[in-house]
Order: C-alpha cells, then sequence, then structure tokens
C-alpha cells in the first residue's frame, strides 16, 4: 500500500519546521528548503502528489500490497538524485543517513530500520516517473517561483547543448562487435534452456569475434597503410557475424519465435525500450546487428557515403544521434540536443529534447508561440543566437514578443544589427551569454553532461529530471535569499536581472 504523503509522528518536526544549516553551500540546502516550501503550500503539495501518484501506481489500487514508498518520498528522492547530481548507490546512503533529508521525507528517529531505502528500490520507484509528469512538475516549480518575482518571465533567453547518451566510440567493427557479444550469451542460455545444440563453443566464438575488432582497431590507427587497410579485418568480421546472425535466427525460428523484421522495424527499435524476454532480446539485438553488418559492408566494402539518419551507432543506446557543431575541443558529440529557455531569475521554463534532424532555426518560432500562449502574453523579451536565425525568424518572432532578439549570421550583419538595434534589444543581447552559465550549471551540477539512464524514454526522463533538480536548486535559493541574505546558502554568481 501507498500513502500520498508521511503521516504526523512524535519523533518527527512537521516538515515545515525542519531547520536547515543555511550556512552550509552543499547544493542540497536550497533544494531542500525548495521542496520545504512546496509541501506547506497545500494546493501545490495537492497537485505534485498527485501527478506524481498516478505514475506510481499505473492504474493499480494504492491500498493493496505491502507498504511501498509514499508519493511525497519518491518525489524527494527523485528531486535529490540529480539535483546533486548523485549516482543510486550515494543516494541510497543520503536516504539512510542525512538527518534533514530524512526529516523533509518525513521519516522519524525511531524509524532507523522501518524504511528500505535500497538502492534497486529507490531506482524502480524514480523510474517510474514518465517524462511528461516530470514536464507538469517542472511547470508547477516555476509557477511556485513566479509567487515570489512574478516580473521574471518578461525577459527569456534560449539556447541548444548536447546531453550525451552514455555510448563508446562508435567504429562500425565495436558495435558489430558488442552486438555478437550480446547475441552469442544469449543464444547459448536459451539453447541450453530448450535442449538445443549448436552453441556449444560461444565462448570460444566470442573470443574471435574480440581479437577481429582488436584487429581491425589496430588498422584503423596505421593511417599511413591506406585507404583499404581496413578490408581485410571487416571481411573476415561480416563472414563470421553472417554466419552467427543466421544461426541465432534458426535458433528462434525452432523456438516458434516470430522473426520477421517487418514487426520490428528499425524505427521502432531505436525508440522503444530492449524487450525484457531473452527471445526478444536475442531478436532485437540481431534485427540492430544486421543493420550494422550492412552499413559496414556498405561503406567500408562497397566504398559507398552513407547518410547519419541510416547509421546505428550504439547497440545499446541506438536511439543516439550524432550531431556535428563544430565546436572545440569536440566538434562531433554523440546524444541530442535539448533546447533549454531560462528567464531572468534562473528557472528554466520550457525545455525539450529535440527530435533528430530538427535544426535550431526549426525549433524557435513555434517554441516561442506556445510558450507566451502558456504564460498568457507575458513574455515582452526573447534572445536567441545566431544558429536560430533566418530572416523569416526574425519578423515571426517580432509578432510574437515585443523584443525580439535573434543574431543576425555573419560578422558585418551582426555590427551593423547592433548598431541599429534599440537600447532593449541591446540590453537583451548583452544578457544572453547568461544562459551558457545555465548549461553549465545544468552540466555541471545536474548530470546533464551525460545521460546514464537506458533507451530513449529513459534519456527524456533524465533530462527532466535534470530540470527539476536545477529549478528546485533556483527555487531553494530565492527562498534562502529572503529569509538570510548574507547566509552562505544564498550565495550565488550569477547575476540576477529581475527584482
Amino acid at each position: 500500500m501507498r500513502v500520498p504523503c508521511p503521516q504526523a509522528r512524535l519523533d518527527c518536526l512537521p516538515i515545515g519546521q525542519v531547520k536547515l544549516n543555511l550556512n552550509c553551500r552543499d547544493e542540497i540546502i536550497p533544494i531542500l528548503r525548495a521542496l520545504q516550501h512546496v509541501y506547506q503550500d497545500d494546493s501545490s503539495r495537492r497537485e505534485l502528489l498527485s501527478l506524481v501518484g498516478k505514475d506510481i501506481n499505473q492504474g493499480r489500487s494504492r491500498k493493496l500490497g505491502r507498504r511501498g514508498l509514499d508519493y511525497w518520498e519518491v518525489t524527494v528522492l527523485a528531486a535529490a538524485r540529480l539535483g546533486c547530481n548523485l549516482d543510486y548507490d550515494k543516494l541510497q546512503d543520503l536516504a539512510e543517513n542525512h538527518r534533514c533529508l530524512r526529516a523533509i521525507m518525513g521519516i522519524g528517529d525511531w524509524q532507523a530500520e522501518a524504511v528500505d531505502f535500497g538502492w534497486q528500490r529507490i531506482e524502480d520507484n524514480v523510474l517510474k516517473l514518465r517524462p511528461e509528469t516530470l514536464k507538469k512538475i517542472n511547470d508547477l516549480i516555476v509557477r511556485v517561483g513566479y509567487e515570489l518575482k512574478p516580473q521574471a518571465i518578461a525577459s527569456v533567453r534560449g539556447d541548444t547543448f548536447v546531453v550525451k547518451t552514455n555510448i563508446h566510440y562508435p567504429t562500425e567493427s565495436n558495435v558489430i562487435g558488442d552486438g555478437l557479444r550480446k547475441i552469442l550469451p544469449l543464444a547459448a542460455e536459451l539453447a541450453m534452456a530448450h535442449g538445443r545444440d549448436g552453441w556449444r563453443q560461444h565462448e570460444h566464438l566470442l573470443k574471435k569475434v574480440r581479437q577481429l575488432v582488436q584487429k581491425i582497431n589496430r588498422a584503423g590507427r596505421a593511417k599511413s597503410q591506406g585507404a583499404d587497410r581496413l578490408k581485410p579485418g571487416y571481411q573476415k568480421l561480416l563472414e563470421l557475424a553472417k554466419d552467427l546472425l543466421r544461426r541465432a535466427r534458426r535458433l528462434l525460428l525452432a523456438l516458434a519465435f516470430p522473426v520477421d523484421p517487418a514487426v520490428y522495424s528499425l524505427d521502432q527499435l531505436k525508440n522503444a525500450a530492449a524487450p525484457t524476454t531473452r527471445k526478444g532480446l536475442l531478436l532485437h539485438y540481431v534485427i540492430l546487428t544486421e543493420k550494422v553488418c550492412d552499413n559496414a559492408r556498405r561503406r567500408v566494402l562497397l566504398g559507398e557515403t552513407l547518410s547519419n539518419e541510416e547509421k546505428i551507432f550504439s547497440i545499446f543506446e541506438p536511439h543516439t544521434e550524432l550531431i556535428n557543431r563544430g565546436k572545440q575541443p569536440t566538434p562531433i558529440e554523440f546524444g541530442h540536443k535539448v533546447l533549454v529557455i531560462e528567464d531572468a531569475v534562473g528557472f528554466v521554463v520550457d525545455y525539450q529534447v529535440v527530435a533528430n534532424g530538427v535544426l535550431d532555426q526549426d525549433l524557435v518560432v513555434p517554441v516561442m508561440k506556445k510558450l507566451q500562449q502558456r504564460w498568457n502574453g507575458k513574455i515582452q523579451s526573447a534572445s536567441f543566437d545566431r544558429a536560430f536565425h533566418t530572416p523569416d525568424n526574425q519578423k515571426a518572432l517580432a509578432e510574437i514578443v515585443r523584443t525580439p532578439c535573434i543574431a543576425a549570421k555573419g560578422s558585418e550583419q551582426g555590427r551593423q544589427q547592433q548598431q541599429e538595434g534599440t537600447v532593449a534589444f541591446r540590453q537583451a543581447r548583452q544578457d544572453h551569454p547568461g544562459v551558457e552559465s545555465a548549461i553549465g550549471a545544468l552540466q555541471a551540477g545536474s548530470g546533464l553532461k551525460r545521460c546514464r539512464d537506458r533507451s530513449k524514454r529513459g534519456y527524456d526522463r533524465y533530462v527532466g529530471l535534470g530540470i527539476l533538480g536545477r529549478n528546485l536548486h533556483t527555487l531553494g535559493k530565492l527562498l534562502v535569499a529572503q529569509e538570510q541574505a548574507d547566509c552562505q546558502a544564498a550565495k550565488s554568481k550569477r547575476k540576477r536581472k529581475a527584482g
């Protein structure tokens, strides 16, 4: 059974009365202060716990079964996870030993052993939160913040950055090797479980795959040997892979498992989570590995040029996109672009994971229309960098906000735009680089440099959790600054524009 929030206890102060050490500079202090503030607001608390409860229960009755984490405990743990950039092991230790965190969750001193905060249990509960729910929770936190700073939404600034997926550098040989290293043990387990032969030498074959991949990697480093240096190694690897993939398909047919590729299209495999059954997982890896083998044959052996949309950069994260931003020291990155729009005090008022192949210039107008509509026309100024610039975007944005600011492409056009711009335009252009500070804080402090969750849906959830941690941190800083402006927890290096 589950309850929305903790019940009053003799061994625990009410959540609103928990004392936090405001002279501590750790990021957990403003996050806990923000959670404390939301909990004390009855309407915000009910809305928040209703959103979380729908995801946690998933249509089941909350009154049945053993005692589960209540909705408020899940909310606090989800906020702390990327708000403090923690893995689940560190989060477990905090949940068991951090006195203030436990007090904010409503855990009393007499409950030392009563609640199990094992890392697996925390992960299972946090992963129930849907990306759509996290967007609504972030909107709720921003609305609460605007009760303190109602003018913050008047000025916004946006930019995109790359959140990498958790993959190694993707050469075709490495990705084929990853696929075969998953297929061979899975096929051997299924064959043994159902009394089928043909996979007794899977460990020897695994070693052979590893040796071929290493040979190709060594040849790839010896660039003085010419462009054809990779072909002999790839020919051997592709022949071995073709034989093993054919045998894996025969095994699935013998086990009466459907293997029609039309049922499992590449687009579905890229965006869906990996199956949980061994047969489904084996077919999942077989189809992906076959596609990578076909790409390697066309590119290396036949000399064709492939588009990025045809490529698979990871067997484990097939949704990964290659993004060439041309920025040093990493001009090429593997992951997805994320658009963030920040207001004048630091709240991320909107964010989205950009779909594969969508350019920055295609985002600005539809996103700003929805954002202006959501906030009832309160946005007066919006600034973006030159990647969002087109002449049509300049005109369209001028119809949405009073002071549009998109930097023109080209140094001469930029100087002319700066000279002809109004005072408000020049001020927005001067303030725009502050969004880079927000992106740096998301990457360094909220874990959005590299996604540690799996699947495309897990990626979207991970981004939402990072934004939630950042917005709670911003709200907590504002609250602490109002209560004790000179304390350590209230200090920030960022300039605040809204008063």
